[in-house]
């Protein structure tokens, strides 16, 4: 009951400060599609942002930006129109649908595969009595429904929105090899929208139609997947990983996961690392962190490992990235599909392999929200690294008067020159104006009262021990980035300013 206490405080939090809420509302659309507001957008782009500096460019990779609407043929190359399904079933009452798969995994508290075959399905729902959560009636028998999103162009219907960001990617491969010198291994990132025909949306943005992706496809030579020098920098960082068949988490190195063998090689750790240091960056602590090895039934077929990077949140441990050695199927399917040649020279003539990084941008959002959300004795707290805070610093005079707003309003103008995102609030008492930023996260909070008049100073707030020091004004900027970029204690770094 606690957690879904939790789990529903977030979603109240995120409607009543416009992070996120239903889409279209006033027309009551259908569920599954959402809207970011002023906060959610703000907190959301900051977490793209944080990954394209942390994982994009420290690795070098290409970024493009592929389109959404792709013809029909690019699906049938993928696989996706035949085998890019879900196990349906459907109440001959109230018509309502669901997945059999999450009814099974429900009654029988354990995760039951949707690769299972219709006759396997149909089985089970019978052997355990399955019937319609929300009117006890029966239900049909178990068929596969597409989660494919068909487009109309100009009249004509073999058009289909993207259901995954990285098939631009495999589809752009070959031009990136002729116009960006591309030597391997080489990520090439992509952050869009994709879209799946979900059969019941459900838990808000975790399981939507339309969602945001950040994906990072890397190209390697197969045969020379242990020859990357970085893997030095991570080779005794330590895997939280969840290995199938097993039940604890173990925490392994880098150096060990690849000479044990439990991961084919060192390209895919050190990527795998860089997950999790990303996310440890975010501020997930450790402890609530795993990667979780499927096993051969479960990862999809053209996948030699899979590994999905998950975070304990009140709902259970909710899976947040996809992590898989694709192996030479998608280069070698689309090759096929299209008359091209994608193969790729370096001593040799061969088809790339591929390992994909697939991160959910909005349920990393949703699992920030909730692992940085704190109830205190007389106030929320929303604990977000200072690089995520949806405003940088808020900026209050005391009074609305007395040349206090006017002082306000020049640190305002002095802060956005340099480029900081302010927000500005003479509503209300101070105490009201600071748990307002307290609770969507915002890291400083900036007062000018009639000392500052006299001393052009102000005085600085911080959230989470709401401590404060006075700082000149002149030394904002300086101030302000190392407690937003480089996380320094505000009360700390008062010691060196004062």
């Amino acid at each position: 009951m606690q957690n879904e206490r939790l789990y529903n405080e977030i979603l109240e939090l995120a409607s009543r400060k416009s992070i996120f809420y239903p889409s279209s509302e006033i027309y009551n659309a259908p569920a599954g599609f959402w809207s970011f507001g002023p906060v959610g957008e703000s907190i959301r782009r900051k977490v793209i942002d944080f990954w394209r500096k942390e994982f994009v460019q420290k690795n070098e990779m290409l970024e493009i930006d592929g389109c959404i609407t792709m013809p029909e043929d690019v699906f049938k190359a993928s696989g996706h129109l035949t085998s890019f399904v879900d196990p349906e079933v459907v109440c001959g009452k109230c018509k309502s649908r669901f997945r059999a798969d999450k009814l099974l995994s429900d009654k029988l508290n354990k995760l039951i595969p949707e690769s299972l075959s219709l006759s396997e399905f149909n089985a089970m729902m019978k052997k355990n009595n399955i019937k319609c959560p929300s009117c006890k009636e029966e239900l049909s028998e178990v068929k596969k429904s597409s989660l494919m999103v068909q487009s109309n162009i100009r009249g004509e219907k073999n058009f289909y929105l993207r259901p995954e960001a990285c098939q631009s990617i495999f589809l752009d491969f070959l031009r990136m090899c002729k116009t960006m010198r591309v030597t391997l291994p080489k990520g090439i990132a992509q952050i869009g929208k994709a879209f799946r025909n979900e059969i019941s949306p459900r838990q808000s943005i975790l399981r939507s139609v339309e969602f945001m992706q950040m994906e990072a496809e890397i190209f390697f030579n197969p045969e020379k997947i242990n020859d990357i020098e970085d893997f030095k920098s991570v080779e005794n960082y330590k895997l939280r990983i969840l290995r199938a068949g097993k039940e604890d988490v173990e925490e392994i190195s880098c150096k060990d996961l690849v000479n044990k063998r439990f991961i084919s090689g060192k390209l895919l750790c050190y990527y795998l690392a860089k997950e999790q240091q990303f996310y440890e960056k975010l501020g997930i602590s450790r402890d609530k962190m795993r990667f979780r090895e499927l096993s051969k039934e479960d990862r999809a077929f053209y996948a030699k490992e899979s590994f999905d990077f998950e975070v304990l949140t009140s709902i259970g441990w909710l899976e947040l990235s996809a992590n898989n050695n694709r192996q030479d199927h998608d280069l070698k399917e689309h090759g096929s599909g299209s008359g091209q040649d994608l193969s790729f020279t370096e001593d040799k003539k061969f088809i790339p392999y591929v390992f994909e990084v697939s991160i959910g941008v909005d349920r990393t959002l949703y699992a920030v929200l909730e692992l940085g959300f704190v109830k205190e004795k007389d106030r929320n707290v929303l604990k977000l690294n200072p690089r995520l805070s949806p405003y940088d610093v808020a900026v209050f005079p005391l009074v609305n008067k007395d040349g206090m707003d006017k002082k306000a309003k020049e640190v305002v103008k002095i802060l956005k020159d340099n480029l900081y995102e302010v927000f500005y609030d003479d509503s209300g008492s101070v105490g009201r104006r600071y748990r307002r930023m307290d609770e969507i996260g915002v890291k400083v909070c900036i007062t000018i009262d009639g000392v500052s008049l006299k001393k052009n100073d102000c005085t600085l707030r911080d959230r989470d021990s709401m401590k404060q020091i006075r700082v000149k004004i002149d030394d904002l900027p300086c101030v302000l980035n190392n407690i937003i970029v480089f996380n320094k204690d505000l009360e700390e770094f008062g010691k060196f300013v004062n």
